[in-house]
């Protein structure tokens, strides 16, 4: 009789896989800006553009990008009268992961959880981003000093930044 049960036993033990019973591999990342009505678009680690909205907005974001592949997202935010802002949005390893040691055996170590991508989570599930004013920097022969944190200057003009010792 032990035979016929311990078979029946060990497949729960054999075929779970912790981070993704525990876990999970989507996020509703919730987006918003100051002043609100910004286009939002969000890119994949491809640069592929796999949403496009106005704030605030709510958008589901896969924590993996493959097998044994985490996800990376760039998120643009614009609106006329305001320099465009982009963030980013990357993936941690999720600590659930590590309980296929003790639960999950190889199976969730090595197949489960790694396609499935609960083994990462989201580093962020909320972005809030304020948008700086766009005033007067149409006029070149206007001489002004602006000071703006890295974040702000569109990713464009970031390869012409010196560093200054």
């Amino acid at each position: 009789m032990f035979k016929k049960i311990l078979p029946l036993l060990l497949v729960p033990v054999v075929l779970c896989s912790c981070a993704s019973i525990v876990s999970k591999s989507t996020y509703n990342v919730r987006l918003d800006s100051s002043p609100r009505s910004a286009t939002v678009q969000v890119f994949d680690r491809k640069g592929l553009e796999i949403f496009n909205g106005t704030t605030p907005t709510q958008v589901a974001l896969k924590s993996g990008a493959g097998y044994f592949r985490k996800a990376r997202y760039s998120i643009k935010y614009t609106k006329p009268g305001y320099l465009s802002k982009e963030v980013m949005i990357d993936s941690d390893i999720n600590g659930w992961y590590f309980g296929n040691i003790v639960f999950g055996g190889l199976i969730g170590f090595l197949i489960v959880d790694p396609a499935t991508g609960a083994m990462y989570k989201l580093d962020r599930i909320e972005l809030n981003e304020t948008l700086a004013s766009d005033s007067g920097t149409g006029n070149v022969s206007e001489k002004s000093l602006r000071i703006l944190e890295i974040q702000q200057v569109p990713e464009a003009l970031r390869k012409h930044l010196e560093l200054i010792k």
